[in-house]
């Protein structure tokens, strides 16, 4: 007989009833009846997207990947096949992605989609009929042009076509399909789709479509007819707070006011971000699913930390693209360490990534993409430090900063020259070893938070440590600001400019403690010159850290 303990778990969930339980969605298209959703045609300029259709104009929407560009084009197909006035086709192209250079087979997974979608969406079977036999009177680099002059033509109703993971094409079939597209342009509507949407992470223009000759074809001559580059923005504060709140309306759960300040602050109004946030902070965490307890400001930065070290798909695709030269040279500069002179196409790459924010000063999109990206560049580094916390932890429970960095200025002098020849990010390296040392040793129980923008020349760190006594902030943390400064000319300069910084910074995140680390990359001056320590007094003290 089986005892209680052995008994099987109840599928039934116990903090739901059996009404249908909506939740954040994490992947894929919003489906409502599931999912907390904002309205997604009220994230585009619905106006200005009916005018360029109304007008006959080929156009692109672009946003970085899991913003949710598929949801508002399922909506608009819905929209403007309701209305009458015309035949909207969605279709994803995503699958001629592995067809690679083959051309004849992409072609014909592109067709095959549009055939498939047409009879599921539109009940019209004529694809099929008006596609077999033309790939061999045109030969693949005609057979779509041919196959959508027919098909406009058989119905007086002008066809727009949305076409999404539009780049996931590559090299020939990308050009094929795009000039395909390009070539009917001239008879449309009567006989060529009257508007064709392309969708992607990038704009157009910056397809660079290395074909299997070896050449390189833009995007943008390859498909020279667009009027207009659309992007799909990231939800304002407005929209974070009424998505999050969907999950108080439906399920009573109470979110106090900090956590949804919280929800904002951590992910900037990123899509896919807000949602995983919502996901964890209010479905995984075991805690949280006794809905009587409140979602609370700590369980938003809890839910931040597991998201971060569980690096799905979203943030691991972010990584790879780290590794891209052009995103290398933008990265090194909002570090503070690369040069100013990034190509303005660089930088407007890194934006459409979703990198870096798009308004004015250039800066790393949010606080969730600022921690990815020195744990990620650094894991190697991360390995190798030890995080038991005896020595760095006095016996009253605070953290002995003093004495971390001074175990830092030990280790960058005998490990630095090692890293920076493994990094790939050779002159932003050391700010990226701080950060790595003081990632591993402080996140154990801590928290460090970076800022970082263009032409700041420095990082500035913030490093919380859960603790009271005198010196501890009136939230009860005890708060640290570092800075990480490279040495530029004079030192007494450099160090002047440096404490100036860190005492703005200290008085902005309401810190009693500061230190400045100086670094000097110079080759001509020895370990002895470099190392040093010094302690500034200007209203507040600041310790500075030469190496």
């Amino acid at each position: 007989m089986e005892s209680p303990q052995d008994a099987p778990a109840s599928l039934d969930c116990p903090c739901e009833n059996s009404i249908a339980v909506r939740f954040f969605n994490t992947e894929g298209p919003i489906v409502s009846e599931d999912h907390y959703f904002i309205p997604p045609l009220g994230r585009v300029d619905m106006g200005g997207v009916l005018t360029l259709i109304r007008r006959k104009k080929y156009f692109v929407l672009h946003a970085p990947r899991q913003t949710g560009k598929t949801s508002p084009l399922l909506a608009l197909a819905d929209l403007l096949n309701h209305g009458g006035e015309y035949r909207c086709l969605y279709m994803n192209v995503e699958g001629g992605q592995a067809m690679r250079e083959d051309v004849g087979g992409a072609v014909a997974t592109v067709l095959s989609e549009m055939a498939s979608r047409a009879s599921e969406i539109l009940h019209e079977d004529s694809v099929i009929e008006i596609w077999s036999g033309i790939p061999e009177q045109t030969g693949p680099g005609a057979v779509l042009t041919e196959v959508l002059v027919r098909w406009s033509a058989a119905n007086s109703r002008p066809l727009v076509l949305l076409i999404d993971e539009i780049d996931a094409l590559i090299g020939d079939p990308l050009v094929s399909v795009l000039r395909q597209l390009r070539s009917g342009n001239d008879r449309r509507p009567g006989r060529f789709p009257q508007s064709v949407v392309l969708c992607g992470v990038r704009w157009v223009r910056d397809y660079r479509i290395h074909t299997a000759s070896g050449g390189i074809v833009l995007g943008g001559s390859a498909f020279n007819v667009k009027a207009k580059s659309l992007r799909l923005g990231d939800f304002t504060e407005g929209e974070v707070r009424a998505l999050v709140g969907q999950h108080a309306e439906q399920t009573g759960q109470a979110i106090t006011e900090e956590a949804l300040a919280g929800f904002w602050e951590q992910t900037c109004g990123q899509p896919w971000l807000v949602n995983d946030l919502g996901y964890q902070a209010c479905f995984e965490d075991r805690a949280a699913r006794d809905r009587s307890r409140p979602i609370t400001l700590e369980s938003v930065l809890e839910a931040h930390e597991t998201l971060i070290l569980r690096c799905d798909t979203h943030l691991d695709q972010l990584v790879h693209k780290l590794r891209e030269p052009r995103v290398r040279r933008v990265i090194e500069l909002l570090v503070g360490c690369g040069s100013p002179a990034v190509r303005d196409d660089g930088i407007a790459y890194v934006r459409d990534l979703g990198f870096a924010t798009r308004r004015s000063p250039l800066a790393i999109a949010n606080p969730i993409y600022r921690e990815v990206i020195p744990r990620e560049l650094t894991s190697d580094v991360q390995a190798t430090i030890t995080n038991e916390p005896a020595w760095y932890v006095g016996d009253d429970g605070r953290l002995l900063v003093s004495k971390l960095l001074a175990e830092f200025q030990e280790y960058f002098r005998e490990n630095s020259e090692h890293w920076w020849e493994r990094f790939g990010y050779k002159e932003a390296g050391p700010q990226l070893l701080l950060r790595a040392f003081l990632q591993r040793i402080v996140n154990s129980c801590g928290r460090v938070e970076r800022e970082y923008g263009l032409g700041h020349l420095r990082t500035d760190i913030l490093a919380t440590w859960p603790t009271g006594g005198e010196r501890a902030a009136p939230d009860g943390r005890q708060k640290v600001v570092i800075e990480g400064k490279p040495l530029h000319g004079n030192l007494e300069e450099t160090l002047g400019k440096g404490v100036s910084q860190t005492l703005a910074y200290m008085d902005r995140a309401a810190a009693k403690e500061g230190h400045l680390v100086i670094f000097d990359r110079s080759t001509d001056a020895s370990w002895e010159q470099k190392v040093f320590r010094r302690e500034e007094e200007h209203g507040k003290p600041v310790t500075v850290w030469g190496m």
